[in-house]
């Protein structure tokens, strides 16, 4: 599985609409970069978030939609030993015979979050619902609208049997945060 060049994730931004705003070159300045980088996509996490608050109990198989709060922010301050969840500004379709990694953008990373994502499987489309969690002993600041993750983009030499399409999973063509 060859990881996919900035040369080839411009070329499937523009042809097939994979990642939607979409920013050519990486985007730097008085912001926590995104865009494309070398071999991946610098991602950023949308103004709208969900944080859960105390409940005896946070079953994902029976979510209790009541105990998250919606807050709509220029940014949000994560509580240490806590997360949140959020989801992507980009909106991405992913062809059938590519798979991403997803992983956390080191800034972040260095000041205690950790980014939870899941792999976008062949065929999946929607904006990413992302876990953010403060694993530091002091509460984090997190930027809406600026760099929170890295998709790194792999390419099998041929189509999958079965897409996420084809298997109509849950989370498919997702437009807001979803919960389990």
């Amino acid at each position: 599985m060859p990881i996919k060049s900035d040369k080839w994730i411009k070329k499937m931004a523009k042809e097939a609409e994979m990642i939607k705003p979409f920013a050519e070159s990486q985007v730097r300045t008085g912001v926590i970069s995104f865009g494309v980088s070398s071999y991946g996509y610098d991602f950023r996490i949308s103004d709208e978030f969900q944080v859960p608050q105390k409940a005896d109990l946070i079953d994902p198989k029976n979510t209790d939609k009541n105990i998250f709060t919606i807050i709509k922010s220029d940014h949000i301050i994560i509580e240490p030993n806590s997360f949140i969840l959020g989801r992507s500004v980009e909106y991405f379709k992913i062809p059938r015979n590519i798979l991403t990694i997803c992983t956390g953008k080191s800034t972040y990373a260095r000041s205690g979050i950790i980014l939870n994502v899941t792999p976008f499987e062949p065929e999946w489309q929607g904006f990413a619902t992302l876990s953010i969690i403060n694993a530091s002993k002091s509460p984090v600041k997190v930027y809406a609208n600026e760099g929170i993750g890295q998709i790194i983009f792999l390419e099998s030499d041929e189509d999958c049997e079965t897409s996420y399409a084809d298997k109509k999973g849950k989370y498919q063509a997702q437009k807001e945060i979803v919960l389990p």
